[in-house]
């Protein structure tokens, strides 16, 4: 379970769904209306999942959230923050939800960080069994401010769940180099940086692609970040150049077929 949360962490993870996911957050019909958001961990404080809930509700003042823990003393101390459109429930990864709730979004972040690598997909599938179709499942990693994070984004779909894209993040605040990103990958990834292994090779390209940005001249964080994901995506397929997503710190990896299990 998560520790001690601090207010902003998940900032960048808002923004970016904000920004990419909008409709999946604003839509109303059939199921959709009363689709939560929900957000699994909520650590000694509530911080993270009633700063999303403020974020989200700029774009859906009516959305429902739903915090989930295991943890019976902080969902205690939690429901101090609850209202009308926020709950608080204890529970794990079979979600504690009413038998009228659909889902549009889960958040399971700074989870699994202690659990077996072979376990992930059954817990992932575990947590996306209550999604509706297009729902999105966010599950990884950040280091204790947010500055930097790696997240599975995993989609509900007609057959099943599929592991949609590996979404980066760097405030640039550590700098830049891609392998800032390797002790916060997901926890199925974490110990597979190596020889023979795909997410091993896409390390390799990208620190290639970011040395020869820096030779180039675009030694600035956020220039060697645009230009090395630049260059990464001639030998990558699936990376999404989207300037605003390169403009803010985001590398979103959407491989045709899905990211590699």
């Amino acid at each position: 379970m998560r520790g001690r949360t601090s207010e902003g962490r998940l900032q960048a993870l808002d923004a970016y769904l904000l920004h990419h996911e909008r409709p999946l957050l604003t839509r109303q019909d059939g199921d959709w209306a009363r689709a939560v958001f929900v957000d699994v961990g909520l650590g000694e404080q509530p911080w993270t999942t009633l700063e999303s809930a403020r974020a989200f509700r700029e774009v859906n003042a009516a959305l429902r959230v739903v915090g989930v823990e295991a943890d019976p003393a902080r969902v205690a101390s939690a429901r101090v923050h609850a209202d009308a459109l926020t709950d608080f429930r204890e529970g794990g990864f079979t979600l504690p939800l009413r038998p009228d709730e659909t889902v549009r979004l889960i958040r399971a972040t700074n989870l699994l960080r202690g659990y077996r690598a072979e376990d992930v997909p059954g817990v992932h599938q575990v947590l996306g069994e209550r999604l509706l179709e297009g729902g999105l499942l966010v599950e990884g990693s950040t280091d204790t401010s947010g500055a930097v994070g790696v997240s599975h984004l995993l989609r509900r779909t007609g057959s099943g769940l599929a592991r949609e894209a590996l979404l980066f993040h760097t405030d640039f605040s550590r700098g830049f180099a891609p392998v800032l990103f390797r002790d916060w990958l997901p926890r199925d990834f974490r110990r597979r940086v190596k020889p023979g292994e795909p997410i091993h090779d896409f390390f390799v390209y990208w620190t290639e692609a970011w040395s020869a940005a820096r030779a180039g001249g675009h030694v600035s964080p956020p220039e060697a970040f645009r230009h090395s994901l630049q260059g990464l995506s001639r030998r990558v397929e699936g990376l999404v150049l989207e300037p605003w997503l390169l403009d803010h710190g985001y590398a979103l990896w959407r491989p045709t077929g899905g990211v590699f299990g």
